[in-house]
């Protein structure tokens, strides 16, 4: 079972240097919070399979992005796809691990997991300050029987630089003309209102704290946190209460292939039942490895995801990647290569 509040804790056990010479191989992987509670499942998993330890620290997308930059990791995460220039730049490829979806928390007394409905439009007034007060005549018209009190929004964003960020800010630029123009994207951006947490895991404890707050937080923390998520409106029109069913129709159309670094932005697609905050997360690890060994162990624990941890994904409300996608990223693996230009995973 997971903490009530997810910490960033290493997930594998030291093994002796014994075993270690014999079978075992660490891995260190650094980055963004919102795939944390899925990989440290995996890591689990995977060490009672192999014996190999993978140890992931969550310290947000653009942590992850500056660490693998920096090669003091192994491989880096992030929510927010490094565009091509970057990934060229830095000698880095890039692929999905799994989907999930970014839900919008609130702490209100008396009202339960999703029976409270939002539209973009009025999230983008309440993230922008305009809405103020959770009796707001925009937030009651879409409640007709929730019962809201007159009390002050309490708002509750990233401190981090983080790729739920992102996806959260391209969301709310799509659906909110004033947002995109004020505000708009970004792993950091300046926020009007509210105050910050670090991490999925920071937001999810003060939204649990603070009476009539808000924020947003992948889907697993609000669930293992027991904070009332609510439904938002999608593209379609439709009120949609956030699973995996609903993030699944938002990737049904992704299209991997056309995307620089397979990074598909999954917010705010078309369907009657997709899910308006949807996203990938990403792995990031360097084509030319100094140390092969572990370049291969990395991509030795993603196959082994693929191919062992959907049960699991699905268990925690993610997506496993279809099997088409995980055999683009198994051939795109070959790019990653030894300084005598072998390639380390074949």
């Amino acid at each position: 079972m997971f903490k009530r509040v997810f910490k960033q804790v290493s997930l594998g056990v030291a093994l002796s240097a014994a075993v270690f010479a014999v079978q075992a191989a660490d891995v260190t992987g650094a980055g963004a919070s919102f795939p944390y509670p899925i990989y440290a499942k995996w890591a689990s998993d995977y060490k009672a399979a192999t014996n190999n330890a993978v140890n992931y620290q969550s310290i947000g997308s653009g942590g992850g992005q500056q660490q693998i930059i920096a090669k003091t990791v192994d491989f880096g995460a992030s929510d927010d796809p490094m565009k091509a220039a970057d990934l060229e730049k830095n000698g880095l490829l890039q692929f999905p691990a799994v989907i999930g979806g970014t839900v919008a928390v609130v702490n209100i007394d008396g009202v339960e997991p999703g029976k409270m409905k939002l539209s973009g439009k009025v999230l983008g007034d309440i993230f922008l300050g305009k809405i103020k007060k959770w009796d707001d005549a925009a937030i009651k018209a879409l409640n007709p029987d929730v019962k809201l009190p007159s009390a002050d929004i309490i708002v509750v964003h990233r401190s981090d630089g983080s790729g739920t960020t992102f996806g959260w800010t391209n969301y709310l630029s799509k659906v909110s003309p004033e947002w995109k123009a004020q505000v708009g994207e970004g792993k950091a951006v300046k926020w009007p209102t509210g105050q910050g947490g670090k991490g999925n895991e920071g937001v999810a404890a003060y939204v649990g704290q603070l009476k009539n707050s808000i924020g947003y937080v992948e889907y697993a923390y609000a669930k293992q946190n027991k904070l009332a998520w609510t439904q938002l409106q999608n593209k379609d029109g439709k009120f949609v209460q956030p699973e995996q069913k609903a993030f699944a129709a938002a990737a049904a159309n992704a299209d991997w292939k056309s995307a620089p670094g397979m990074g598909v932005v999954l917010t705010d697609e078309p369907g009657a039942d997709s899910w308006p905050v949807t996203a990938a997360t990403f792995i990031l690890i360097h084509k030319s490895q100094d140390k092969p060994a572990q370049g291969k162990a990395v991509l030795d624990f993603f196959d082994w995801t693929f191919k062992n941890g959907a049960k699991s994904a699905e268990a925690m409300d993610y997506v496993p990647l279809p099997e088409a996608v995980t055999k683009e990223i198994r051939a795109a693996w070959g790019e990653v290569k030894s300084a005598d230009g072998k390639a380390v995973w074949k």
